[in-house]
């Protein structure tokens, strides 16, 4: 078992926040059905590899070294605080709790007003905070409104229509539920200090996605096994691309983040004029992840127009056939565990400590390495959202403080 590694060094994975001194202007990608193989990569890719490698090695902070814009909308911005809806002692109690756990941002959002906004250590509401895993999440609102424009016809297309390469493979039978669920069958995440091993290929190779589609392995049977792996979340690049004809970084931009009114931000790229990160690595105004959250309450639309299929955020918010505590791209609130780990519900790797149940049953969550959360409660109407570093490990980090101490407070 590898798991304290993976863990360690996701930190590193994820958590950097260091920009790129270079930038790729959005333009229009010439797609084609089957792209060259992995095998066939430029022999000088391999060179840009094994520095990042070497820095991960050296428990270094990885460098987001080429990063591309996300356009977002050209106006944006929260309303102004509300001061009545919560009281000041349960504002107090909530601002204090995230300013001991190493928050960058803290945001409540509740029924149309912003109830609580704090901003810690230097940042502010335009600081571009790095999401880490809150991007797998996005990444399923991004399947929703391909499928709401007619590029991917339903959660159960086939990912091989668009993967031309896993046609007449044991990979043809992944659906786009399957790879939003973490049922893809594709190799449980894990880390290892070997750059040949597949964990670290399938993250810093300059042509990593095309790595995943050739080379990371099927272990199961697609739709079998809830496996959590940032592969997974990867192929969503590569799926909205091939689907779309489009970037994922300007469909992500333009399709999502323009439509609810949110900031654009940058992501980072395999390489010059490649590939997105999918599955983290994006970085955006704590505002614009908060504006992802009431998409969701409000069932896929802005000001009424829908932006996501009919049903959608339901399915997403719908525990999955081999994870109860896992839907498409989200995490459900109920039934209630003290712990519950991102690598699923038998593994032994490191779980979410819940000291008590969420206090509404319909609350489900973004939830991210280093605790970052979107707590989302449609009955409610009510968004939270914390962003930073890791908390401290002692005293550890309580999952259901923060909610259900707004939660409670609403209800008095």
């Amino acid at each position: 078992m590898r798991y304290p590694q993976f863990f360690a060094l996701s930190l590193l994975l994820g958590a950097t926040a260091c920009m790129s001194t270079t930038d790729k202007a959005i333009a229009e990608p010439a797609k084609t059905p089957m792209s060259p193989s992995w095998k066939d990569r430029p022999a000088e890719s391999e060179i840009l590899y094994r520095k990042r490698f070497a820095a991960i090695a050296a428990r270094e902070r990885l460098e987001y070294d080429v990063m591309a814009p996300v356009p977002g909308a050209a106006q944006s911005g929260l309303p102004d605080v509300s001061t009545d809806a919560l009281p000041p002692s349960a504002v107090e109690k909530i601002v204090g709790y995230a300013a001991e756990n190493n928050s960058s941002a803290l945001l409540v959002w509740h029924d149309g007003k912003l109830i609580a906004e704090r901003y810690f250590e230097g940042n502010s509401a335009a600081t571009p905070l790095v999401s880490k895993s809150l991007s797998k999440p996005l990444s399923a609102i991004a399947i929703g409104r391909a499928i709401a424009l007619g590029d991917i016809k339903s959660l159960d297309q086939k990912l091989s229509d668009f993967i031309v390469e896993w046609q007449g493979t044991p990979k043809e039978s992944m659906t786009v539920r399957h790879m939003l669920s973490m049922a893809s069958g594709l190799l449980e995440q894990s880390f290892e200090m070997d750059p040949d091993s597949p964990f670290p290929r399938a993250y810093l190779d300059p042509y990593h996605g095309q790595y995943i589609i050739d080379e990371y392995p099927l272990t199961d049977t697609p739709g079998t096994k809830y496996s959590y792996n940032n592969a997974t979340g990867d192929l969503v690049a590569i799926v909205i691309e091939r689907a779309t004809g489009r970037q994922y970084e300007e469909f992500i931009g333009t399709e999502i983040l323009r439509k609810i009114g949110a900031p654009g931000g940058t992501i980072w790229l395999n390489r010059e004029g490649g590939l997105a990160h999918s599955g983290c690595c994006m970085l955006l105004p704590a505002e614009s992840w908060l504006k992802l959250g009431i998409l969701l309450v409000n069932d896929g639309k802005v000001d009424g127009a829908p932006v996501l299929p009919e049903g959608y955020v339901d399915e997403m918010r719908t525990a999955s056939a081999t994870n109860p505590y896992y839907g498409l791209g989200v995490w459900i609130g109920s039934p209630y565990a003290e712990r519950r780990g991102f690598m699923g519900p038998v593994s032994q790797a490191p779980k979410v400590f819940h000291s008590a149940p969420y206090l509404a049953n319909d609350l489900f969550l973004f939830d991210g390495n280093g605790n970052q959360v979107t707590y989302i409660v449609p009955s409610r109407k009510l968004v939270i959202l914390r962003m930073g570093d890791s908390p401290p490990k002692e005293p550890e980090w309580d999952n259901s403080f923060i909610p259900n101490t707004i939660l409670k407070a609403l209800d008095k």
